[in-house]
């Protein structure tokens, strides 16, 4: 109410209604936030930790950036909230595991997801692995399935956009290798080769980064995702024309 009453003084002009409303949806949301744990603070957004009626959950608030102009923020802001509740319920329609949406408040821009009880990163698990075993031979399961989840979402036209380690879950207990897709937020629908194609390079370079000498791992879900995928011959190119491309620039940079 207050902030609807701060802009209406700047304008010397009266709220409208909707300001007002909108004022206090963003308050009330403001009020649930505060009582929840903060687990992540990213640049876009911040990740808390709680229950939304009864239910262990997710909340992922898209804060407004005073960089920006404000109506250009909340359009970004309400045009990735609506892309990543999309991307969620796309890829759950199409059997691929991802968080379910419980709620999207579009007033303050927070997507309220179900949360994955006792899963790790797929980063987290790759690198215990690593410790304990030194060797990368037990993870070429999990290549296989990986490869297989995303050539799954690719078929489906539907680019992550961020895909790292970090952004794959396994449910409990991670042996069973249960992947579930998180952090839809860069995510676009498109049946372009080349999209996808960048969509595994930007995979590729954060894998093989975090996790060294796991080259025959990577290759191994190339392999996977080459035998799973209905449109993989074409994206495999691009992804072999993007790799050049990065080479030239590594070369003149």
């Amino acid at each position: 109410m207050a902030a609807a009453g701060a802009a209406a003084g700047e304008t010397g002009e009266e709220p409208t209604a909707e300001a007002v409303a909108l004022a206090a949806a963003r308050e009330r949301s403001s009020r649930f936030l505060s009582g929840l744990e903060l687990v992540k603070q990213g640049a876009e957004a911040r990740v808390f930790r709680g229950r939304f009626q009864g239910r262990a959950a997710v909340v992922k608030h898209r804060f407004p950036k005073g960089y920006r102009h404000p109506a250009l923020e909340a359009r970004l802001s309400r045009r990735r909230t609506v892309q990543e509740a999309r991307a969620l319920l796309r890829c759950r329609r199409a059997g691929i595991s991802a968080p379910v949406v419980f709620f999207v408040d579009y007033a303050s821009n927070c997507l309220f997801m179900e949360e994955i009880e006792g899963s790790v990163t797929v980063r987290d698990y790759i690198q215990s692995i690593m410790e304990t075993e030194k060797t990368p031979e037990r993870l070429l399961g999990l290549a296989r399935t990986v490869g297989q989840v995303l050539a799954r979402m690719h078929d489906e036209d539907l680019v992550h956009g961020d895909l790292t380690t970090s952004n794959m879950l396994l449910r409990p207990p991670p042996e069973q290798l249960g992947i579930v897709l998180i952090d839809f937020g860069l995510s676009f629908i498109s049946a372009l080769p080349e999209d996808k194609g960048v969509d595994l390079y930007v995979l590729e370079k954060a894998f093989l980064s975090t996790h060294p000498n796991t080259e025959s791992v990577f290759e191994a879900f190339l392999k996977s995702y080459s035998a799973s995928s209905k449109k993989a011959k074409p994206v495999l190119k691009k992804l072999d024309e993007v790799r050049l491309r990065g080479r030239k620039r590594s070369m003149v940079g």
